[in-house]
């Protein structure tokens, strides 16, 4: 901690959800730790996919690469201190502990969102250009749009954490949510927290809105050039392609659009809902994201097809 920060509070203690009482806290722990292990499950399956199959080395499945790592890793830093709240009453969070979270939280957020950016170009490249595709999207030019994401989201979110460290903290302790973040903390700061709010709001709707306004642009195109094909079926596999990448955009963008822009404009509602919401799409798309990949992207579902005949004909 800062000495010069003012600062009297050497802990953080995250309460979750502040309406639970505590005869569920066994049951909340528990539902927690299963979508956690269903997330690890998830998404190490689609990794050992990718390690064991060198059809899947392709710019498409590099990019989903990098959204596996991005979910296991966001995953592993936010739930399992909030499991172990839950289960063995140990809320307490370092001071630096806290702030650490905090980053990790909002740099996975933003390398997501800019991953889905790049999986939304290359949507866009292959079907509105698909002549072009091969010259412009390939593993090298993926390798350095990955790479790309995971440094540019390091700026953004360090500032947040900078900002926000410096803030004097001498009063409340007590975080209202399930992990360490921008607002949850800088609320407990003792000054006026408009300054600090305003710019990371700023920033936050700048790694949101800024690719989402991409991804929107590249898809109403996709739109246009799928209306230009003449056949019926044509449309509809043209389409299907872009399919499984629209419910993995939708299930990020619009919750989180909802939450940062109601809070924006004076839309209330209850703690434990506004939590519910935030958990929701902090941990629904780590969840259903490899189901979508293993179902929604061709050469996936055929090895899983592949693997599930060959386990029939050794048990037959």
């Amino acid at each position: 901690m800062s000495a010069g920060n003012h600062s009297f509070v050497t802990e953080f203690v995250i309460v979750g959800f502040p309406g639970l009482q505590p005869e569920f806290y066994g049951l909340v722990s528990t539902v927690l730790f299963l979508v956690y292990c269903c997330i690890l499950i998830g998404n190490v399956v689609v990794l050992i996919l990718f390690a064991t199959h060198n059809v899947l080395h392709k710019p498409m499945y590099f990019i989903i690469l990098n959204l596996v790592v991005s979910d296991i890793l966001f995953s592993t830093t936010t739930l399992p201190k909030i499991i172990a709240r839950y289960w063995f009453q140990a809320g307490a969070i370092s001071f630096f502990g806290c702030f650490f979270q905090m980053y990790l939280v909002h740099y996975f957020g933003s390398v997501t969102s800019f991953l889905l950016l790049i999986m939304a170009l290359d949507r866009y490249v292959s079907i509105c250009y698909p002549l072009r595709y091969p010259m412009v999207i390939n593993n090298s030019t993926i390798h350095i749009f990955n790479v790309t994401a995971w440094v540019l989201a390091h700026p953004p979110s360090l500032a947040m954490v900078t900002r926000a460290y410096h803030l004097p903290y001498c009063d409340s302790n007590t975080i209202m949510q399930c992990y360490c973040d921008h607002v949850s903390i800088t609320t407990l700061a003792c000054t006026d927290r408009a300054p600090y709010g305003l710019s990371a709001f700023v920033v936050a709707m700048l790694a949101l809105l800024g690719p989402l306004a991409f991804i929107i642009f590249s898809y109403c195109s996709i739109i246009v050039a799928v209306l230009k094909i003449a056949s019926t079926q044509g449309r509809l596999k043209t389409l299907s392609t872009c399919s499984g990448q629209l419910i993995i955009i939708a299930l990020y963008y619009l919750p989180r659009c909802f939450i940062y822009l109601s809070s924006n404009i004076g839309i209330r509602f209850s703690t434990d809902l506004r939590i519910v919401i935030i958990m929701l799409y902090s941990l629904l798309p780590p969840m259903i994201n490899p189901l979508i990949y293993c179902l929604r992207t061709e050469e996936i579902k055929q090895i899983l097809v592949k693997r599930f005949r060959k386990t029939q004909v050794r048990v037959q």
